[in-house]
């Protein structure tokens, strides 16, 4: 079959599916490590003999790469091709996978899970540029296939804990990287069925300043969050990366208004709605990665459940993400994109005040409820949100566009599990008292953005 032909097929077609299928192992992989690590934390510390505050940094420094390099990933992607880019990322997330369960120092399983982070960066806007081209046509459609790729990397997240479980009961925690390496293999192997992307048009510089400017302004503020509760406010080095940090991320609006091919366009930020949705992207990951580091540590360290059970004990998770999201796609068709969101929100808020009942005698079914709420609002609301950031942008800023939102949810995921870190850093009751923190803010927040939704979030497409 012919490449012009291909370009031609409806899209209930193969190459439509296979877009699906790659495009969404790539988010499998990239969400998985975000949350499959988080299980065997207790066992890291175990081969390793360090504290929490190298822990924070196993999980964040992936997240924190993933952030920092997503914007200019989305920039490359918009300048030099969706698919180059996309297995350029699968190579290093794979090299890097292994390089991460070989890894003899926790110094070294954190550099291979910053080169991680780096992979991921690079895959995902790729991916979602891919689908967001590949179903330009037909946004029904595309609002569907954003729903699957939403559903296989939410599903694959609130998996995490479970996989990594089960990995650890039949070997050990280096199995929960080493997996990941024959997932890249096929994502690699299968773009080639995938549709050819049309050449890239835009004709721009890459913005190397403001690219310094962010990833200095990002990791400083996190670094000096998880160092927080090691070192003190008043350490020089806590209050100094917080002020430089505070400087380069000025630093870093004045470069974008400034250059003529800005890395992240502030024209994007012109539309009410695309800030309300990277809002809402912030409050859903901020806390989930944060409660979701906080949970596995009292599961096992508190409550004293073993890996496999600790990770079954997030299953209800991956239940609400798969059925949600799977709706998503008809819900959003049939009612606008408002009323998922609105209706997602309000399902994570009664999710976190179910946590309230965590304490030292918790059962395992009591934290059932809780948790299928929270991935049902999650999974009604993150693909309505997605479609809504693609929809609001030019086809040719879609890269960008995914980036932009990715990134703010990376980076408050990275935020979230630093700042719930630092209060738990003493263990045993700072940990319940984390998640009793954690849960009000989240409400809180929740609450003020199902407010600003409803306001701002007009009724038509919305």
């Amino acid at each position: 079959m012919s490449l012009n032909k291909q370009t031609t097929l409806p899209s209930q077609t193969p190459v439509y599916g296979w877009t699906i299928v790659v495009t969404s192992l790539a988010f499998v992989v990239a969400q998985l490590d975000v949350s499959i690590v988080n299980i065997a934390l207790p066992q890291i510390a175990d081969t390793y003999k360090v504290d929490i505050n190298i822990l924070q940094w196993i999980v964040d420094g992936y997240t924190l790469a993933f952030a920092v390099l997503m914007l200019s990933a989305g920039n490359l992607s918009d300048l030099f091709g969706a698919q180059r880019l996309f297995q350029i990322g699968m190579i290093i997330f794979g090299i890097s996978s292994v390089a991460c369960g070989l890894a003899n120092s926790p110094f070294l399983l954190i550099a291979a899970r910053v080169f991680q982070g780096v992979g991921a960066a690079t895959m995902i806007p790729s991916s979602l540029a891919i689908l967001n081209q590949t179903f330009a046509d037909t946004p029904n459609k595309r609002a569907k296939a954003i729903g699957l790729w939403t559903a296989a990397g939410s599903a694959a997240i609130a998996a995490g804990p479970i996989v990594g479980g089960i990995l650890i009961k039949l070997s050990n925690w280096r199995f929960i990287f080493f997996i990941n390496a024959p997932i890249c293999l096929a994502g690699i192997l299968l773009t080639f069925f995938l549709k050819k992307q049309a050449k890239p048009t835009l004709v721009k510089k890459f913005d190397i300043l403001g690219q310094v400017a962010w990833m200095l302004s990002i990791t400083l503020l996190i670094a000096a969050v998880i160092e927080w509760s090691k070192l003190g406010f008043t350490h020089p080095l806590i209050y100094g990366s917080l002020l430089l940090g505070g400087i380069s991320f000025i630093a870093f609006l004045i470069i974008e208004n400034k250059v003529s091919h800005p890395m992240l366009p502030l024209s994007l930020f012109n539309s009410v709605s695309f800030n309300v949705l990277l809002g809402l992207g912030a409050v859903l990951n901020g806390f989930y990665y944060g409660t979701v580091f906080i949970l596995s540590l009292y599961l096992q360290n508190i409550l004293h459940y073993p890996p496999l059970t600790a990770g079954l004990a997030f299953l209800p998770l991956t239940a609400g993400f798969v059925i949600s999201n799977l709706l998503s796609g008809n819900i959003i068709n049939r009612y606008g994109l408002r009323t998922p969101i609105l209706i997602g929100l309000t399902l994570f808020a009664f999710g976190f005040s179910g946590l309230f009942t965590a304490s030292m005698h918790t059962s395992f079914w009591q934290l059932s409820i809780p948790f299928l709420l929270i991935s049902l609002g999650m999974g009604l609301a993150v693909p309505a949100m997605t479609t809504g950031i693609l929809s609001s942008v030019d086809k040719t800023l879609s890269g960008t566009a995914s980036a932009a939102l990715n990134t703010v949810r990376q980076a408050a995921g990275a935020i979230g599990v630093a700042v719930f870190g630092a209060i738990a850093a003493n263990g045993g009751t700072a940990i319940l008292h984390t998640i009793t923190v954690s849960i009000i803010a989240a409400i809180v927040c929740t609450i003020v953005t199902i407010v600003l939704s409803q306001k701002y979030l007009k009724k038509g497409i919305w």
